[in-house]
């Protein structure tokens, strides 16, 4: 990302509704999917930005984190909840003696040219039966500047996803879109912005307070229902994977 984006983003994690709804996304696969007789766990966030996921993670044990950007990595080691070297994928991994029960990667992928080896490498860190966490952003046909700033790759569909994984050896455990409820709006709303030409980085900044709860409120309610359903459709997807 660019390093506006990472300052942005600073200013954002900890209250705005998308990271909030998202974690509570991830609480709800993380506590379906790791049993408490399993904790505490080793776990690995690549591409930590500025930790804002790390309060989470850490509810389930040792928590390592990788970050390219040095300011963010800063800003994320200043929490004090996760050993946290610079790094990137697919082969510039550090603690390569450690394997982790869990390995997150939320919304790295997509930065990645190449996916592949990056998930191949994430796979070589997983214990035997550890799980590869991962949200992506859906749908090419959403690209936007603020995937430009972002410096995404690519969209994925779920489908995509599913497959690139299988034929990479792992066993997908659950998959869905998510930021269900909300596509109608964000879909306007992006269109709206190519044709105005608004400001990316508007999207980054935290809404007033009143209509953050509204957001974040909508996001919970799916938190509800994730992992029990899949939802068809949404502005991201979540996968969970093992290897096989």
């Amino acid at each position: 990302m660019e390093t506006d984006t990472y300052s942005l983003a600073a200013q954002a994690e900890d209250e705005h509704w998308w990271y909030r709804g998202r974690r509570a996304v991830l609480k709800s696969v993380l506590d379906r999917y790791v049993p408490t007789s399993c904790r505490p766990l080793n776990v690995l966030e690549i591409g930590c930005g500025n930790g804002g996921n790390l309060p989470l993670l850490a509810s389930y044990g040792k928590v390592f984190a990788v970050e390219l950007n040095d300011a963010a990595r800063e800003r994320a080691a200043r929490r004090g909840l996760a050993q946290i070297e610079k790094g990137w994928l697919p082969d510039g991994l550090p603690f390569e003696s450690e394997r982790f029960d869990v390995i997150a990667a939320l919304d790295v992928i997509e930065h990645v040219e190449n996916d592949r080896q990056a998930i191949v490498a994430l796979g070589n860190r997983l214990t035997s039966n550890g799980l590869l966490l991962m949200t992506i952003p859906a749908y090419g046909w959403l690209w936007s500047p603020l995937d430009e700033i972002s410096h995404h790759k690519r969209r994925y569909t779920s489908a995509q996803l599913v497959s690139l994984l299988t034929d990479l050896g792992f066993r997908v455990c659950y998959s869905s879109y998510f930021n269900t409820l909300l596509f109608p709006f964000a879909v306007t709303k992006i269109a709206l912005g190519k044709l105005f030409d608004l400001s990316p980085c508007r999207a980054l900044r935290t809404p007033p307070t009143p209509m953050n709860r509204l957001l974040q409120a909508v996001l919970i309610v799916e938190s509800t229902l994730i992992p029990r359903v899949s939802f068809p459709y949404g502005l991201s997807i979540l996968i969970c994977a093992s290897a096989k």
